[in-house]
């Protein structure tokens, strides 16, 4: 077998599972990170926090998007049904309540594996 020839060809897949894998509060990020995450730091920056998840499968951040923003006074930053990413922003005490209702929703009701939230 001649190494300099030879390639190795990796395969990589996800199997979609019902679960929600990161639920973070970032408490008063600054604002080269909402710019960064396409938000726009002069409406948003008066917020106080920064909530995110990932959820699988990815369609499942529509639901979330609906159920933090009527869990909370937050701004629905990003949604993305193709990657499962859901970004809102609002007080700290606004943030952490919508993604814990998302996060007790998902369990208790939809039975998704759900992760803690953490916050920093």
């Amino acid at each position: 077998m001649d190494n300099r020839n030879d390639q190795i060809r990796i395969v990589q897949e996800t199997v979609a599972g019902k679960e929600i894998t990161l639920a973070h509060v970032m408490g008063g990020p600054s604002p080269i990170i909402y710019q960064k995450l396409g938000m726009n730091p002069a409406i948003d920056y008066g917020s106080s926090a920064i909530g995110i998840m990932n959820l699988t499968p990815p369609e499942s951040a529509v639901i979330a998007s609906d159920i933090a923003v009527k869990s909370g006074d937050v701004y629905l930053g990003f949604a993305d049904r193709f990657t499962g990413t859901l970004i809102v922003s609002g007080d700290i005490a606004d943030v952490t309540s919508a993604l814990t209702e998302v996060l007790r929703y998902f369990r208790d009701e939809l039975h998704y594996v759900v992760c803690p939230l953490t916050k920093r």
